[in-house]
């Protein structure tokens, strides 16, 4: 071996890289500073997508951290003489072995999502277990180029120590496993893109590169092996194959074993020239490795070094949440007044006009993304023909990053003749990046965030620059001014009178707070259901149902006005920040003790978004309700309602909020009712295109539109009778129906949840027929 080599191999690919990746942190900074390093515990202990901290992870982190914080100082004290040396080495590589374990399984448990596709998941798991398990290899392998016998010090299957010597015949036994793994995941990966040739995937040159210098990695890996092992049994003298079958059973080198022997069958009966073989193999995998090491700041396999660090840095809030832009509606009133008076206001950081107003976190997304296509291969306006691509938004966001990195580098900060230095990004990144198509046809139903397996998110991306293209620049669709002006006139999107708000509880006798402000529960109904014919039905549906139970509750009536969801998801912070600190001074006028909601969207942002005004609250879903009343007895579904029915996951009750199970609970109660599941359901359930202020929107010209194509999806499954949890999906999901009547030949109903059980109950009470409508239902 030639020591002087590899220390410059090793040495110069390693400085190569460190300049990549630091004009790649360079690069990184450019991003607004954003505090990710809060709660490091929780962190560390609460997997992706978890609630909370768990006594499984705690005690994985722990035993990892204290395994391998612990180990170095025990390795220390085999310096020792005598027993106690030896006691200290023992100790210490039981604890590296314990803590290095807990380690890689915290990782693996960090992408926990890999499993939503199955296939390619396990294929990634192999591989990424086989690098982090041949980390101590390639080190090994390092260390061999100064001295051919180099074993770590502690992996030495052939050394003095039995517990050592075991050790290191485990870990070569386990090293050949994985090898086998990463060979597997890499023909997979293969497979998927000659057979199949799933759409999702990236086509380029690079990803059969990188396939094909894993591949080799691992198969230059056996040739050191089996080179060497070949060449010591010629060494030998003697039966050569009885020699390498000796040196295999006592080191675990298996795999080695066979090529040895397959050599030997060839003809290689020189020492040397086994010896060389495996000398090929081992500077070949060296060279391999820190080769593919300087590559990585340069292609999608960069998230190899970010990807953990973008999901530890990942957000805490909830996923419902957008952050605000300002304290208040004043302040954010003032923020735009001083962008306006500067000589270029799209310069100012009003929501994302710029690369360089986005914050370090949403960089470090975008250089993590994975081009796994998983998040629009799951996204409604991409399934149906939109130009919206959750991977290509990421993808040229991170392209255009890229290419400003010179700049950043040879940027002066003091400009030329006394003058202002012009900004490295002075694009606007609508339109001059993406098209202004893109990011108006997202409806923020949150699918590509639920499957990105690196905990990538774009509905706050996207929302951010839709602010600054509405509160600088003005530009949005037409369709949205008639919706804002309606929000900010009456304070619902329909522009109906807030003397209205509560006509649709006509003859129920239910109580205003202004009346009852002490009532156990709020009922907060929603725009929807306030004024929407259709929607109605579900609020008088509720308000029976309440009644029924002996609920003490009341409405706000005339005082409740839009939560500003669909001004907030499109872009018009001011308006939403006006709204709901109207609804926040009403709330903490009366302080209710529960509040109750039939809209999802209404649920979210009372929930998730309004303690961040001050107007924090125990808020409930309808379905979680009436799964209560039903449990305690309070409501009885006594009559059978005959229907085969299937349940429509509302985004913003599902991904958003975890609300899968109360709706189907509340069904599965009524007798008669056959309960069955689309094919997409629960967290991959298809949006039914509302959200997002699509509803107030003219979709994009495309192919076919997304609630005809959720539609189509239900009532594959056979069912008489979609139902759902949201007045909003009602109204697209109805649409969907009618568009399809005539290719259906059977009638299929669509009734929220609570209609449903209205059904099945017998009430005390008859039944009382609402008002007259007078507001025209909403449509899609």
């Amino acid at each position: 071996m030639n020591p002087i080599a590899m220390a410059l191999l090793v040495g110069g690919l390693v400085g190569l890289f460190s300049m990549s990746a630091f004009r790649r942190l360079i690069l990184l900074a450019q991003g607004q500073p954003e505090n990710r390093l809060d709660h490091i515990w929780e962190r560390l202990t609460v997997a992706p997508g978890a609630k909370g901290p768990s006594v499984f992870g705690s005690a994985l982190v722990f035993t990892a951290i204290v395994g391998m914080a612990a180990a170095p100082a025990a390795l220390l004290g085999a310096l020792a003489p005598g027993d106690a040396g030896k006691g200290f080495l023992h100790l210490g590589t039981m604890l590296a072995a314990v803590g290095g374990g807990a380690a890689l399984f915290w990782a693996l448990r960090a992408q926990m999502k890999m499993p939503k596709y199955a296939s390619a998941g396990i294929a990634h798991y192999l591989i990424f277990t086989g690098f982090a398990t041949l980390l101590l290899r390639t080190i090994i392998l390092v260390g061999r180029g100064f001295d051919e016998s180099f074993y770590l010090f502690i992996l030495d299957p052939q050394g003095p120590d039995p517990l050592l010597r075991a050790l290191g015949y485990g870990y070569n036994l386990l090293k050949d496993v994985v090898v086998l793994g990463v060979i597997a995941g890499v023909v997979a990966f293969m497979y998927f893109r000659l057979v199949p040739k799933l759409k999702r995937l990236a086509y380029g040159w690079h990803a059969w590169v990188v396939l094909s210098v894993i591949g080799t990695m691992m198969v230059m890996d056996i040739v050191a092996d089996g080179g060497l092992l070949l060449s010591h049994a010629i060494r030998e003298g003697g039966d050569v194959s009885g020699n390498v079958n000796h040196i295999a059973n006592a080191t675990g080198e298996n795999l080695g074993r066979v090529l040895a022997l397959v050599l030997h069958g060839v003809g290689v009966s020189s020492a040397s020239t086994a010896r060389a073989i495996g000398g090929v193999g081992l500077w070949v995998h060296v060279f391999l490795v820190f080769a593919f090491l300087n590559y990585l700041p340069y292609g999608k396999h960069f998230h190899v070094i970010t990807a953990l660090i973008n999901v530890f840095t990942r957000s805490l809030d909830p996923p419902g949440r957008l952050k605000p832009m300002a304290e208040s509606s004043d302040k954010l009133l003032e923020d735009m007044a001083a962008a306006m008076e500067q000589p270029d206001p799209t310069a100012a950081r009003i929501g994302v006009g710029r690369m360089d107003h986005f914050t370090w976190k949403s960089l470090l997304d975008f250089y993590t993304c994975t081009e796994c296509g998983r998040c629009s291969d799951n996204c409604p306006a991409h399934r149906t023909g939109k130009l919206l691509s959750p991977k290509h938004l990421a993808i040229d966001l991170r392209d255009h990053l890229y290419s400003r990195q010179e700049e950043v580098f040879s940027h002066d900060p003091y400009g030329e003749n006394g003058e202002a230095p012009k900004p490295i990004f002075d694009l606007n990144l609508v339109p001059d990046v993406i098209h202004p198509d893109v990011i108006w046809a997202c409806t923020t139903c949150r699918a590509c965030e639920e499957q990105c397996p690196v905990m990538i998110t774009y509905v706050d991306k996207i929302v951010d620059m839709r602010r600054n293209l509405v509160m600088v620049r003005g530009e949005f669709p037409a369709e949205l001014q008639k919706t804002f002006q309606a929000l900010e006139t009456n304070g619902n999107p329909w522009n109906l009178t807030r003397m209205d708000r509560a006509e649709w509880s006509d003859g129920l006798d239910v109580k205003l707070m202004s009346e009852k402000p002490d009532a156990a529960v709020l009922y907060w109904v929603g725009c929807a259901a306030s004024y929407d014919d259709r929607a109605k039905k579900i609020s008088r549906a509720m308000a029976r149902l309440m009644k029924q139970a002996k609920v003490d509750f009341a409405i706000l009536g005339s005082e409740e006005t839009c939560t500003g969801d669909p001004a907030r998801r499109a872009g018009n912070e001011h308006l939403y920040m006006m709204l709901a600190e109207a609804n926040v001074a009403t709330l903490n006028n009366y302080k209710p003790k529960r509040i109750v909601t039939t809209c999802p969207h209404c649920f979210n942002t009372l929930l998730n978004e309004y303690p961040d005004l001050g107007a924090k609250y125990e808020v409930v879903h309808h379905s979680t309700y009436l799964q209560e009343l039903l449990a305690t007895g309070k409501l009885r579904p006594t009559r059978g309602v005959k229907a085969k029915v299937v349940f429509h996951d509302s985004c913003y009750l599902g991904r958003y909020n975890d609300v899968y199970e109360a709706p189907r609970d509340v069904l599965g109660r009524i007798e008669g009712l056959e309960l069955v599941e689309a094919e997409l359901s629960r967290e991959k359930g298809l949006c039914c295109g509302a959200g997002g202020a699509q509803m107030w929107m003219e979709e994009q010209h495309s192919p076919q539109r997304v609630n005809n194509r959720r539609t189509l999806q239900l009532v594959d499954t056979g069912a008489t009778m979609i139902a759902s949890g949201c007045p909003f999906c009602q109204t697209m999901l109805t649409d969907g129906i009618k568009s399809m009547e005539e290719e259906l030949k059977r009638p299929v109903e669509q009734l929220d949840i609570a209609e449903v059980l209205e059904r099945a109950v017998a009430f005390d009470e008859p039944t009382v027929a609402p008002a007259a409508p007078e507001a025209e239902s909403a449509s899609a």
